[in-house]
């Protein structure tokens, strides 16, 4: 049966700034003095090639129009180097606030240490950059929809084995979905009830990776697979590919998140399981709100905590 699944709750922690002698209304608002008139937000995007990410801009971006703010955007392409020097131009340029959805989270933390030089708070968007500077971090319950995706699976294939197609090695929220999907999975693997005969990140969240993966799982194990744990519809795109070239399509239960149209399409076709939908609305609104008050040296609140390099940050 064709499913999908509504996830509305989105996580907002705020993270330390990078003086430790700041006083603590500064810890979310920065150091800037309030700023009145005309904001420049800076946003600085790993790609644009999944829809999802094209719903994300156009949402900040209206948002923060609607707020008075101007946008300037810039698209990396999934290039570390490419992404570090467009932020730094985007600092010349004289942004008053930067908001960054990194390609990988560790070599971006470069971005934060420029911006950081030049007194210039940061969103770390969706993504975590693995700086404990960042003025913010917003993003779903990544963890969760791992143990959604795979809870789902379960449910309906409580026996057998289990392929895992993970995102990007670079990226920490693939890290954070394997985690979820294994918190599930792993009581079943103790019972002796499930496989995990295949478990591989996906170079860039491609469809290649992933259907590559995919055809390497399926040969070896002689396509006895019940179940593909995608991560997103983009590797669940992928490895759906390889279940065809197989005639396994329908056959194989198969996961995904982003409800991006193919993917809905697939679920209509009956080739893929389900996937998850995550409102960006609230996401790109919430991060363009709090641009704006970072911008204008105010604190944004927020009670929850994330670790970053094993630093508990609020």
């Amino acid at each position: 049966m064709a499913y999908v699944r509504t996830l509305t709750t989105l996580v907002l922690a705020v993270a330390l700034a990078g003086c430790v002698s700041a006083p603590p209304e500064q810890n979310a608002g920065g150091t800037r003095e309030n700023k009145s008139g005309p904001i420049r937000i800076g946003l600085s995007m790993d790609t644009l090639k999944e829809e999802r990410w094209q719903r994300d801009r156009d949402l900040f971006v209206a948002r923060a129009r609607e707020l008075g703010a101007e946008v300037l955007v810039q698209v990396a392409n999934g290039d570390d180097a490419t992404q570090i020097q467009q932020a730094e131009n985007l600092l010349t340029q004289g942004v008053d606030v930067l908001v960054v959805i990194p390609h990988n989270g560790v070599n971006a933390a470069s971005i934060v240490d420029s911006a950081k030089r030049q007194n210039v708070p940061v969103i770390s968007y969706d993504r975590l950059i693995m700086n404990p500077s960042i003025d913010l971090y917003v993003s779903h319950q990544v963890t969760k929809i791992g143990e959604m995706q795979a809870q789902y699976l379960l449910d309906r294939a409580a026996r057998g084995n289990y392929v895992i197609i993970g995102g990007s090695p670079t990226d920490n929220n693939a890290k954070l979905l394997h985690d979820g999907q294994m918190k599930v999975l792993q009581p079943a693997v103790d019972r002796g009830d499930v496989r995990i005969v295949f478990d591989q990140y996906s170079r860039e969240w491609l469809p290649s990776e992933a259907l590559r993966n995919t055809e390497n799982a399926l040969t070896q194990n002689n396509d006895q697979v019940v179940a593909v744990v995608a991560s997103n519809d983009g590797t669940a795109g992928g490895a759906i590919q390889a279940l065809e070239e197989k005639k396994l399509t329908g056959k194989v239960l198969v996961s995904g998140q982003d409800a991006d149209l193919p993917a809905l399409q697939r679920i209509v076709q009956g080739t893929q399981t389900m996937t998850i939908y995550k409102p960006i609305q609230p996401l790109a609104h919430s991060a363009a709100e709090a641009a704006v008050k970072l911008a204008r040296g105010e604190k944004v609140d927020a009670p929850t905590t994330i670790d970053v390099n094993g630093r508990q940050v609020p």
